[in-house]
C-alpha cells in the first residue's frame, strides 16, 4: 500500500515522502496514528506545512547531536569492575555500563548508540566509538580498572587487633561473623 508520510519514521522515511509498506502495517499503525495519508491531491498539499515543521524539527536535532558528539570527543570514563588477580573481569563490561558512567559525568546517550563489537572483559584502556546518527559520531576513552580489594580472599579468620589485647588467649573471630561476636580457641 503507498502511503504519505506526515512526520518522519525512523528506517521508513521523512516527512512528505510516498512510501510502500504492508497492508497491515499501515492500517494497524500508520493511519491510525495520524502518521501517513493516503496520497492525493488535496493530501500532498495539506503536507507542505508538515515538511516545513519536520525539516526544523529534524535540523534542531541535528544541532543537538553535533554538540553532544563534541562534548564526547575525547571523553573519558572510569569503571571499576571485579576481577581476578590476572586482570580478567568477573563480568564484562558493555554499552549499558559505559552510558551509566557517561550519563553520571553529565553526558547525555543511551546505550543502544555505543557500538561495541564485543563486551570489555579485562582490565584496560579501550576506545569505544558513540554513534549519535548515521553521520554524527565520536570517540570515548573507557579505563576498566579493578575493584579495591578484587581478587583478595575474604574467606577464614581475622584477627581483631581489640579483642587480642582484652584477652590473653589471642581471640579471633571469622570474618564473616562481625565485631560483636567471639570465639575463643581455649
Amino acid at each position: 500500500m503507498k502511503l504519505l508520510l506526515r512526520k518522519d519514521i525512523h528506517k521508513l522515511g521523512l516527512c512528505g515522502d510516498i512510501v510502500d509498506v504492508s497492508d497491515g502495517y499501515a492500517r494497524n499503525y500508520l493511519l491510525p496514528h495520524n502518521l501517513a495519508y493516503e496520497p492525493s491531491g488535496r493530501n500532498l498539499k495539506a503536507v507542505e506545512e508538515d515538511k516545513k515543521v519536520a525539516a526544523v524539527e529534524r535540523e534542531r536535532i541535528r544541532t543537538m547531536l553535533v554538540e553532544t558528539a563534541k562534548r564526547l570527543q575525547g571523553a573519558e570514563v572510569t569503571i571499576n569492575a571485579a576481577c581476578n588477580p590476572e586482570g580478567h573481569l568477573y563480568g564484562s563490561v558493555g554499552p549499558r555500563e559505559i552510558a551509566a558512567a557517561l550519563i553520571e559525568e553529565g553526558h547525555s546517550v543511551r546505550a543502544d548508540q555505543i557500538k561495541m563489537s564485543h563486551n570489555i572483559k579485562e582490565v584496560g584502556t579501550l576506545e569505544v566509538p558513540v554513534v549519535l546518527s548515521d553521520d554524527i559520531r565520536a570517540s570515548v576513552k573507557v579505563w576498566v580498572v579493578a575493584e579495591k580489594g578484587a581478587g583478595l580472599d575474604t574467606q577464614g579468620e581475622t584477627e581483631i587487633p581489640n579483642a587480642a589485647a582484652s584477652n590473653a588467649d589471642n581471640t579471633t573471630v571469622p570474618a564473616d561473623a562481625g565485631s560483636a561476636t567471639a570465639r575463643s580457641d581455649a
